[in-house]
């Protein structure tokens, strides 16, 4: 489908392969220009809770990261069963935010998937005694499945768990990617006022204009043959 054109690549993503480079510029008003385009307000700064979205599977974090990043939110992939140190690190956080912890979970609705969803939340609340951690398992749901019509798949029997848990299974990419999305956003807004976001865009977009003007002063003085930087205000 991606090879046809019927499905961005970028919504399909591998992490297990990594291109590692340092990030360098040809002058001082290019590296102005691209802190202006990659500026970002603190959103959640003052904010009297701390939300994390927490997704089983990698390759459709790039089909949920455009909403995380929107709202400045930890996108948390376990692939699967998260690892001891990614529940310690993630748990060592919550534990010294000193805020009322969010976590939302994505996962499929299978034996394994539903587990591994268990395991986090247990790990979480291992590694983060002290801290209040409210958990929810956002998706998929049996609920979803009979509303939405998902496709199901048969339950894998070699799961030890299949008796107990049901015939029928539902992985997270049979969501359409755009209702994935829309219950993400719904469950980050929550915690966040409408006013607070709007106010905050604006001024984001107010100083990042800011970046852009210095940006545009060090290359008129660049063309006037100024060494970069010399005699800027």
């Amino acid at each position: 489908m991606r090879r046809e054109g019927q499905l961005p690549y970028g919504w399909i993503v591998d992490h297990t392969r990594w291109q590692r480079r340092p990030v360098t510029f040809d002058s001082i008003d290019e590296a102005l220009a691209d802190t202006a385009a990659t500026y970002r307000k603190a959103l959640w700064r003052d904010s009297d809770s701390y939300v994390e979205i927490w997704l089983e599977k990698d390759a459709l974090s790039g089909v949920v990261l455009p909403v995380t990043k929107k709202f400045d939110v930890p996108l948390m992939v376990a692939r699967g069963y998260a690892s001891e140190t990614f529940l310690h690190a993630a748990g060592d956080y919550m534990g010294a935010v000193e805020k009322p912890c969010f976590v939302y979970h994505f996962g499929d609705f299978d034996p394994s998937g539903q587990d591994a969803a268990r395991a986090v939340e247990k790990g979480l609340r291992q590694h983060a005694p002290g801290a209040e951690i409210h958990f929810e398992r956002v998706a998929v749901t049996q609920r979803q499945i009979d509303e939405w019509n998902l496709p199901t798949r048969p339950t894998k029997q070699t799961d030890s768990r299949a008796k107990k848990f049901g015939p029928v299974s539902v992985e997270l990419d049979a969501i359409n990617p755009n209702k994935l999305r829309e219950l993400i956003e719904e469950v980050i807004v929550r915690h966040l006022p409408h006013d607070q976001y709007k106010t905050l865009i604006e001024a984001e977009k107010s100083e990042r204009k800011l970046f852009q003007g210095l940006a545009g002063l060090v290359k008129q003085l660049a063309q006037r043959g100024a060494p970069d930087g010399v005699g800027a205000p």
